[in-house]
């Protein structure tokens, strides 16, 4: 049997989905949940991983909670700094890649295109500021390293965007969704999918480590992306809120957002051969799973 692959945070939607991917693939893959082997606890991870003897380990772990993070600075750092250290130098004492998930937050929204990977960093708020020194400490933990910066992912498991306009369209006679924030609705099927194209690369000996971007092809507003999902919800529900366009200042926040949150995943393309489904088509996809009678699982 073949060295697995390990993944931490396999009770968030990422993880999940790598896991359901891994094992439709006849790939073994080995789940670390919370509860199992928390990354704030070097211990525990460097446990995981010397019992797993695994090729890969992703990272699919972190704090999330944008808004609470800014009063809540030290368990952010926690859960995106030291994790993040925790399982790369885990890893690296193992000789064992590690993939790890970063986020469009690192930027400042202020540029007009979409962001390369050489565009210098400037996080708005403690969650993009805790990743982004999360990035720099996997790059001194462990030389062999894949970091994926990623953006507004949505999936079929956990909690994320699309599933809340989903209830929202339910709940709610009419939807009021921001729309001058831009960026690239990225599904977790995707980012597993590209996962495997790193793993595969690493397979056939190849040493692509880096810094990449992969979000979801095409680019629209958060108003776009839940007029997208009522749409998409419609024929399975008969319901068709209207979606009203309202501006960043109508809906404060605790944490400042980037406007423009789209990146160039160009190069990922380039150097693994695989490129994210288109946005829309993605979030029909999810909806349907979601929605259909027959698929309750996820919900």
């Amino acid at each position: 049997m073949s060295a697995p692959i390990l993944v931490f945070g396999a009770g968030g939607q990422l993880g999940c989905e790598m896991l359901a991917l891994a094992k439709m693939r006849g790939i073994e893959a080995v789940g670390m949940t919370r509860t199992q082997a928390d990354i704030t606890d070097a211990n525990a991870v460097a446990r995981a991983i010397n019992d797993a003897k695994p090729r890969l380990v992703l990272n699919a772990a972190a704090y999330t909670a944008v808004d609470r993070a800014e009063s809540e600075p030290a368990a952010a750092w926690e859960g995106n700094v030291k994790g993040a250290e925790n399982v790369a130098a885990a890893a690296a004492a193992a000789k064992t890649p590690i993939v790890h998930i970063s986020t469009d937050y690192v930027f400042d929204g202020s540029k007009t295109t979409a962001y390369v990977e050489a565009d210098p960093i400037s996080p708005l708020g403690i969650y993009g500021r805790t990743k982004a020194e999360g990035e720099a400490a996997v790059r001194a933990a462990n030389p062999q390293y894949v970091i994926l910066r990623t953006a507004w992912v949505f999936g079929a498991y956990g909690a994320n965007f699309l599933k809340t306009m989903l209830r929202l369209a339910r709940e709610r006679d009419a939807l009021r969704v921001v729309a001058d924030q831009h960026g690239c609705p990225t599904s977790t099927l995707d980012i597993a999918e590209a996962v495997l194209a790193v793993d595969r690369a690493l397979q056939g000996q190849a040493q692509p480590w880096g810094t990449y971007h992969f979000t979801g092809t095409g680019a629209t507003s958060w108003y776009g992306f839940a007029t997208g999902i009522v749409e998409a919800q419609a024929s399975f529900t008969g319901r068709r809120p209207p979606v009203e366009a309202i501006t960043t200042a109508d809906y404060p926040t605790p944490a400042t957002r980037p406007a423009n949150s789209e990146l160039d995943a160009s190069l990922f393309t380039s150097v693994f051969g695989y490129r994210a489904g288109d946005w829309m088509t993605r979030t029909k996809e999810t909806v349907a799973i979601l929605c259909a009678p027959t698929e309750g699982v996820h919900k």
